[in-house]
């Protein structure tokens, strides 16, 4: 394989989500999303003061080949704590170390969480929490053994059932400083953006591997900075995630949007609000992989975006005013920094 078609960064490792009620949103990932607790601990405030000496639990996702997936922190907000990725060899990890520190964003060396060596943390330039391993433990099922011996544990059968880690949406209040960092420090590959009429991009995703994308950034419009936009995992089909809007009607969670496709990467999407506040996607890509090494970045006018998705649903107003943690707007309220969803461009 060429320099150009390999990727150093094999995939989205793991996230933190802080959650200021704890055993609420505990109850949606484990229960409502069929995710599976591997270990607890007290917090060891590694992702900031926000979170020293707080609980912790790790959760993984019914096919996750490593140890966990999500890590639910309580903290006094909402957000998003350490996003972490995994390289695909040491030698991998060694030359985005270098290139991160080059960019003067590095933090430094810290022992790896639950079930992964020592990673690397660093900063984008929006301030969100990163870090990069390789060293990984992998998940080796006991009473949830799976019946095929080429997934990582049994279909948990209720729930929603969600299989894996997809991607992370992290607001930004500058996204081509920050499009311009994952593309020089991770060697991550662009695959679709949003170009903004007067300059910029709306919003700007890129890829590690063969899917359409595996990490976003989407403008702030209330340009606070180190905010999440959403988390996103996969189910299987389609039809799973029109079952998982029944059954987040009938456990009381809020549906933000959808079930209904993008026009951008055409995924088909669900967006929820988990009880601590942070933005949930469920999303099934179908199909679609970029096989083509030299496959041309798809770019996005303001015009085109006034569309809507794919079948004419407009993007609602909470879509670009709702992160987290939760924030007021600085010089005025969120109506005028936010414009329309036309000014501005939407997913």
């Amino acid at each position: 394989m060429t320099e150009y078609t390999s990727f150093d960064v094999a995939h989205l490792g793991n996230v933190e989500l802080l959650t200021p009620v704890f055993e609420k949103s505990l109850w949606f990932f484990r229960d409502l999303l069929a995710m599976r607790v591997v270990a607890e601990t007290g917090g060891s405030g590694e992702a900031g003061e926000k979170t020293a000496g707080k609980k912790s639990v790790y959760l993984r996702t019914w096919d996750e080949y490593q140890l966990y997936t999500l890590k639910l922190t309580e903290s006094k907000d909402a957000g998003v704590g350490r996003t972490s990725f995994r390289a695909t060899s040491q030698e991998a990890l060694e030359r985005r170390v270098a290139a991160i520190e080059a960019t003067g964003l590095g933090v430094g060396w810290v022992d790896g969480e639950v079930g992964t060596g020592p990673a690397y943390a660093f900063r984008d330039p929006d301030g969100h929490d990163l870090a990069i391993y390789y060293e990984t433990e992998r998940y080796v099922a006991t009473d949830d053994k799976p019946a095929l011996k080429n997934q990582a544990s049994a279909f948990p059968g209720r729930g929603v059932n969600a299989r894996r880690l997809d991607h992370i949406n992290f607001l930004a209040r500058d996204v081509v400083a920050n499009g311009e960092f994952v593309a020089k420090a991770l060697r991550g590959r662009e695959s679709e953006r949003i170009k903004l009429d007067d300059g910029g991009y709306a919003a700007w995703w890129f890829h590690f591997n063969n899917k359409s994308y595996d990490i976003v950034y989407s403008d702030d419009w209330l340009k606070h900075g180190n905010r999440l936009h959403h988390v996103a995992f996969a189910p299987d089909t389609r039809e799973d995630i029109l079952k998982a809007a029944d059954i987040f009607l009938e456990n009381g969670i809020h549906i933000e949007s959808g079930p209904h496709k993008h026009a951008i990467n055409q995924t088909f999407f669900l967006y929820v609000w988990e009880p601590g506040g942070n933005r949930i996607e469920l999303a099934n890509a179908g199909a679609r992989l970029l096989l083509d090494p030299d496959s041309p970045v798809v770019e996005w006018t303001q015009e085109e975006r006034k569309k809507g998705q794919a079948w004419g649903m407009k993007t609602i107003e909470t879509f670009h005013t709702h992160g987290t943690p939760n924030v007021a707007a600085v010089d005025t309220d969120e109506t005028n920094v936010s414009g329309s969803t036309a000014q501005r461009g939407a997913k």
